[in-house]
């Protein structure tokens, strides 16, 4: 009898696991050390491991990529294209994963550095940080790019003559409720609130039309709280994070904190902040620190502001951007300048990130989405 129910157990555990789907990660690259473009990794939650399968070439740095709401499509910037920059989008393969090439439309300004799509799939947003602009993109039935619908471009400056000599848009971030859009400005210190236009691609400038943070510190990248009802933003120069109150009716942005630290008092060397995530259930925020080499980890509060708890370092230098997986087990941190990917459990409890001692190694890493194949 002992030898039966061994027997059927297997076979269950071995049905399920037949049946689980395929995750995959698509990993954006600057184009330098070798990289080809594009990687493709299969992910493994059961054992928590990478495994590649696909390259895409793409020699112009597809530093950034957005995943369509459908999951038909890929998109990414290029964001070493000649003079203006430039957009390419792919389609992914339903039961593979894998990426083709539909085609490459201009983002209007140089250095695109960010793209995101809005939830309906018809728009794309670009921020080019060299060219100060940012760019509407209409996206076709067949997921292909068309010709820009909207372009802005900014005037203003910062404080930090290094960093802040013009404007450089960071990021722009969709609001849960798919109406409005916020526009990260580093130069200016500002954080740029549109309504946009589903049917025309055109964006307006909001009631409010903008929040502003601390002169210096470089607003770039957003993280909205999965209620909704908060706004944290990475301010890069001055690695630190800024906490705001999101309205959703009207998208206005109420600063709540400002520069809180996301270092240890008794690192003085040089750092400055990239990316930021909440966890899937809003209990802790998490901050990547190229310089000290770490994601800062940061307890949530229930009014929305925040308490950094500590630091768990990457394993590599210069941690550009992260990923947190969206059932909450796994974070994945990408080392620009080490070329390697590391994998980490979360502990939902306490916000902690422990090394599975996985790593993958990807010719300059530096934006992860997670994927799943249906």
């Amino acid at each position: 009898m002992k030898k039966l129910v061994t027997l059927t157990t297997l076979l269950l555990s071995s049905m399920v696991h037949a049946q689980s789907p395929k995750e995959i990660m698509y990993v954006g690259t600057y184009s330098t050390r070798g990289s080809e473009g594009i990687y493709v990794l299969e992910f493994d939650r059961a054992k928590g491991t990478l495994t590649q399968i696909q390259t895409i070439s793409n020699a112009k740095s597809p530093s950034f990529l957005a995943i369509h709401p459908t999951g038909q499509y890929l998109y990414s910037v290029n964001e070493a294209a000649a003079n203006s920059g430039g957009v390419s989008s792919y389609a992914i393969e339903p039961k593979t994963g894998k990426l083709t090439m539909l085609n490459k439309e201009s983002s209007h300004g140089r250095g695109p550095c960010h793209i995101a799509v809005d939830q309906t799939g018809k728009l794309a947003f670009v921020s080019n940080y060299g060219g100060g602009t940012f760019t509407v993109l209409p996206i076709k039935a067949d997921g292909s790019f068309g010709p820009a619908t909207d372009t802005l471009k900014y005037e203003g400056k910062g404080p930090n003559a290094q960093r802040q000599e013009k404007p450089h848009i960071h990021s722009a971030t969709v609001s849960p409720n798919n109406r409005f859009v916020y526009v990260c400005d580093l130069g200016t210190d500002k954080i740029y609130i549109y309504e946009f236009d589903l049917a025309t691609g055109k964006v307006k400038p909001a009631a409010t039309p903008f929040a502003s943070v601390s002169p210096g510190s470089g607003p770039r990248h957003l993280a909205i709280h999965p209620n909704g009802k908060y706004l944290y933003a990475v301010e890069e120069l001055t690695s630190t994070v800024a906490v705001f109150a999101l309205n959703s009716k009207t998208g206005a942005l109420t600063l709540l904190q400002d520069n809180v630290k996301t270092l240890p008092d008794d690192f003085t060397d040089k750092n400055t902040s990239a990316d930021i995530h909440t966890d899937p259930n809003g209990k802790f925020l998490y901050q990547s620190n190229r310089g000290y080499n770490a994601l800062a980890m940061l307890s949530i509060a229930n009014d929305g502001k925040v308490t950094l708890l500590g630091q768990q370092p990457t394993e590599g230098k210069t941690p550009r951007n992260f990923l947190i997986d969206p059932k909450g087990e796994y974070v994945f941190a990408a080392n620009q300048d080490t070329d390697n990917i590391v994998v980490y459990k979360l502990d939902n409890k306490t916000g902690k990130l422990t090394p599975t001692g996985t790593q993958v190694n990807v010719p300059s890493p530096v934006c992860l989405k997670l994927f799943t194949v249906k």
